[in-house]
């Protein structure tokens, strides 16, 4: 920005810094009362990004690390054939500034991965945040200093290729913009390492075009990656094994291309589709039918299903208000999906084990596809249903399932194994670091027993670190651009209001912590999320505590309930 004060050098950190190499790291921490940084953030995506931009207009002094060589996060990394978001490119993408959004043209309703790679670069590009992010560093430890009210930051190379390692620097405010969806998730599976094809995890995936052409390519996981990766291997190789164990709800995407007339009308609009954006329940300008399930007679049900399902993907599961809360309600729906499903696939007992029985459509986030279950009639490609034939170790030649039912054990020969298992969501960033608070005490320690988090912006003892869509807010329920800006905007003029005030820390009160919780289970319980084993929960990581880790009251009510506390003078909040 031109009238931006110049307060950076090199990376981003200021020239006065000076930062030691490990042997300067100990327990006992010594650092003085002037911060070397006023913030430091890290994760370079979507709330990262936008972190430093409005950081540095506010006049801080910022530094962002980013393990990866580029921006973007989730999609920097997840980079995998048929990758796309499941929100409408015109609303996913930032508020902040008129002229990025009348500059930037998208090319389709549902963006792909390259597509918003580009965007994310253009933004970093327009604004020149690139200069205040240190890339290919990964932050390894954060701990508070009580006599000082300052954070000491350890950072490492990503890579251990001689790079300098174990540098510190201090800061007065730390914030997590580590990403929902950014920890793969390797299942634990005997003789993975003896496997002699190529392993590829759809959440690391390679930067250049992989080839399966006339190859036997294996895929672990029907999750969003999976559904969407599987139609595009098949297209290329020689055979797809689909290794299931829980069939998931997938909704064609209804993808077209923008025309001019279509994307000048959406220019001439941004404000009021942000209005109703920040309104609705997933920060997208679309609400459900005005009347609940059973308050319609069966055609106009037909009628609002098909609508909603012509929406594509997740919008589905507000075809009606009560359809997350109401099981019957939703019985009502699923039915309706099944036979969308069921109308596109050959072979009847192929799409027995394709469809749901475990969990109400929309408990686990619903898959935006591309031809997924069409692609179970091609001849070369099978399913394996995992809950009959489960995988009991891998080979230098691929998995061996054991035998089940009419089924014998059987080697899966294969040349590429693909993963696409997933995340530890939510948290799983945030507990790779070894982030210590008051008492030292650790954030893991604090979580031991399931998350905790005040708004899902703070953590109870814990000063001055902040969290972007953290456990406890919206977070993934919601649109996450504009989730990420109301995070980083209400971190902003939280930092503002400190220093106006002449004061050095703020942090959540327990009991208000505890309250906090309380309450977005007892919204969890009025809803049917609960009733599935979903990554919302934890549940597919071993030993995780099984807590649901997201506000489910939508996130109008959300932004709601945050400035009702802020304006009541930081409610819940110890201010110092």
């Amino acid at each position: 920005m031109e009238n931006e004060p110049e307060r950076t050098s090199g990376a981003g950190v200021r020239a006065d810094i000076s930062v030691g190499t490990g042997a300067d790291i100990a327990d006992d921490e010594q650092a003085g009362s002037a911060a070397d940084i006023d913030v430091v953030v890290i994760g370079a995506g979507i709330g990262g990004l936008y972190a430093v931009h409005r950081f540095r207009t506010d006049g801080l002094t910022v530094q962002a690390f980013e393990a990866a060589d580029g921006v973007g996060g989730t999609w920097y990394h997840n980079r995998y054939p048929g990758a796309r978001c499941d929100v409408e490119s015109v609303d996913y993408s930032y508020s902040f500034a008129d002229e990025l959004q009348q500059e930037w043209d998208w090319s389709e309703r549902y963006a792909t991965q390259p597509e918003i790679l580009e965007y994310l670069n253009h933004v970093a590009d327009r604004f020149d945040l690139r200069r205040s992010i240190e890339f290919g560093t990964r932050v390894t430890a954060a701990h508070f200093d009580e006599a000082t009210d300052l954070w000491n930051v350890t950072i490492e190379a990503a890579r251990t290729d001689g790079a300098a390692r174990g540098r510190r620097l201090t800061c007065r405010h730390c914030v997590f913009a580590t990403g929902s969806l950014s920890v793969a998730n390797f299942p634990e599976i005997p003789g993975l390492g003896d496997f002699t094809g190529r392993v590829l995890h759809t959440a690391q995936w390679p930067h250049e075009t992989v080839d399966f052409t006339g190859l036997r390519v294996g895929v672990i996981g029907t999750g969003s990656s999976g559904i969407q990766l599987v139609p595009e291997v098949a297209r290329e190789a020689a055979s797809v094994t689909v290794f299931q164990r829980t069939p998931n709800y997938s909704i064609p995407a209804a993808n077209r291309p923008i025309d001019d007339v279509e994307r000048r009308e959406q220019k001439a609009t941004y404000g009021e589709r942000r209005r109703k954006s920040r309104l609705s329940g997933g920060g997208s300008p679309f609400i459900p039918h005005e009347k609940n399930t059973l308050e319609v007679d069966a055609a106009e049900r037909e009628r609002v299903y098909e609508h909603s399902w012509n929406l594509g993907g997740v919008l589905f599961s507000k075809a009606f208000p009560d359809q997350m809360r109401d099981e019957h309600a939703n019985q009502l729906a699923r039915e309706f999906a099944e036979r969308k499903i069921r109308s596109v696939i050959a072979d009847q007992s192929v799409a027995d084990h394709l469809i749901p029985t475990d969990h109400p459509i929309g408990t686990k986030r619903i898959v935006t596809d591309s031809g997924y279950f069409q692609t179970y009639n091609l001849d070369h490609v099978e399913l394996v249903n995992l809950r009959r034939t489960p995988i009991d170790r891998i080979t230098a030649d691929g998995p061996v399932t054991v035998g089940g039912g009419d089924e014998a054990a059987r080697l899966h020969e294969l040349d590429v194994l693909i993963f696409a298992t997933g995340f530890d969501a939510v948290t799983g960033a945030m507990d790779a670091i070894d982030t210590r608070g008051r008492d030292h005490r650790s954030l893991s320690a604090a979580w031991s027993d399931g998350v905790r988090s005040y708004l899902g912006l703070m953590v109870a003892g814990f000063p001055n670190l902040f969290l972007v869509n953290g456990p406890g807010s919206p977070g993934v329920l919601a649109n996450m651009v504009l989730a990420s800006e109301h995070h980083v905007d209400w971190i902003a003029d939280t930092i503002g209001q400190l220093r106006s005030d002449g004061r050095r820390s703020i942090e959540p009160d327990e009991n208000a912590q505890d309250d906090w919780m309380a309450e977005c289970a007892r919204l969890a319980d009025q809803t049917l999320f609960p009733r599935a084993d979903s990554w919302y929960l934890g549940a597919n990581i071993p030993g995780k505590p099984r807590v649901f880790m997201l506000y489910p009251g939508g996130f109008g009510n959300y932004r709601k309930v945050v400035q009702e506390l802020t304006d009541a003078g930081y409610e819940g909040f110890a201010l110092r």
